[in-house]
């Protein structure tokens, strides 16, 4: 087992990372110790659930703990306010209170919808995430970040509540298709890029245990903890995103924007890579990266099999993303990077020209 402590100065809290086999049985004896006579709370979407759930919730009664099992419709659909007030709803019915502690099992969703439930139910409950996708080891489960999608655009509701500890099992990554995981890798290259040179030349030698997380569970641990402990630093120094925090977003401007306009078709990791392809050209053109080492960036893209165009609308693109929770006054604003491991920290609107050729050079139309 491989394992990271992540300190976050707000509170203060202190978050567990924890990468190895048997994690369900770790969860409910780090909750038995932590949170001692405590209800657990999983929540987790169907199909999560029917693979794992049956797991959590033995591994939690062994340990002595009462739980329960919440389930939701898989799919992005499920990260809203119906969904959200239908599991509390489920969860007072079931007699828990403020002596209970939630856990997330799942991917991205699960976590963002849990994560929310526990900063809010009876004003705040503790949780822990137990990701079952590459992307929330990689990104999702760190920070502390929890939110819902509105009709207005996504993430645009949440809250800041961090997890009291993380526990990643890569054994459980062996039922995603490839095609998942290699989406789920783009957030660690997101972090190698804005933070660290040295990590983006390990995930280029590192690609086949990164695309076989079960079968090389501890060459993957090891470079999703460095994944996880760039964001953590950059999380700690800005926890509630008022500055630094941002670079975090580089590439998911335009992600966003691609991922609704697909209708949810594009996975959120192949959304946010067609975001970085624009972004490192927009970075050429307005922040003085050098055109190789955009090339470079791209290359490692076009290495983990991620698409580097998809049809769609700028027109429509360019609405969305001046929707964006980041924009200011009606002007998008980008993360940009002046050298690989560098982003700039200060979010930038770009030229409308800029913008237009950046997205035709992923398949965008006008």
């Amino acid at each position: 087992m491989q394992e990271l402590t992540l300190a976050f100065p707000r509170g203060p809290v202190t978050t567990k990372v924890f990468s190895g086999a048997g994690m369900f049985v770790r969860a409910a004896g780090f909750i038995a110790a932590t949170w001692p006579g405590r209800r657990v709370a999983a929540i987790a979407d169907a199909a999560v659930a029917a693979l794992y759930g049956a797991d959590l919730i033995r591994a939690c009664e062994a340990g002595g703990l009462s739980a329960r099992l919440f389930t939701f419709p898989p799919g992005e659909a499920s990260k809203c306010r119906a969904w959200k007030e239908r599991i509390e709803d489920e969860m007072f019915a079931a007699g828990f209170g403020r002596d209970s502690v939630v856990a997330a099992l799942g991917g991205g969703v699960t976590g963002d919808l849990a994560g929310f439930i526990a900063a809010t139910f009876c004003r705040g409950v503790p949780y822990v995430q137990i990701p079952t996708t590459v992307l929330a080891m990689a990104d999702s489960s760190i920070g502390g970040k929890t939110g819902l999608d509105v009709p207005a655009g996504k993430n645009l509701i949440g809250a800041f509540h961090q997890p009291g500890a993380v526990f990643m099992d890569p054994g459980l990554l062996a039922s995603l298709p490839l095609r998942e995981v290699r989406a789920g890798l783009v957030e660690v290259v997101k972090h190698a890029l804005i933070r660290s040179r040295e990590l983006f030349t390990e995930i280029g030698d590192g690609l086949p245990a990164l695309l076989a997380p079960d079968a090389r569970p501890d060459a993957f641990g090891r470079l999703l903890l460095r994944s996880c402990a760039i964001k953590a630093e950059i999380v700690a120094a800005d926890e509630t995103e008022g500055g630094l925090r941002r670079i975090l977003n580089f590439g998911h401007t335009a992600g966003h924007a691609l991922e609704a306009l697909s209708g949810w078709e594009l996975l959120h990791g192949e959304a946010v890579a067609l975001g970085i392809r624009a972004a490192l050209d927009l970075s050429v053109e307005c922040a003085g990266l050098a055109p190789g080492e955009a090339a470079a960036a791209a290359a490692l893209l076009d290495a983990l099999g991620l698409p580097s165009r998809h049809d769609f609308h700028i027109p429509a693109a360019a609405d969305l993303m001046r929707a964006d929770k980041k924009a200011r006054g009606g002007r998008v604003l980008f993360v940009l990077l002046e050298a690989i491991g560098r982003a700039g920290e200060r979010i930038a609107p770009v030229p409308d020209d800029a913008l237009r050729r950046a997205l035709a050079a992923i398949g965008g139309r006008c």
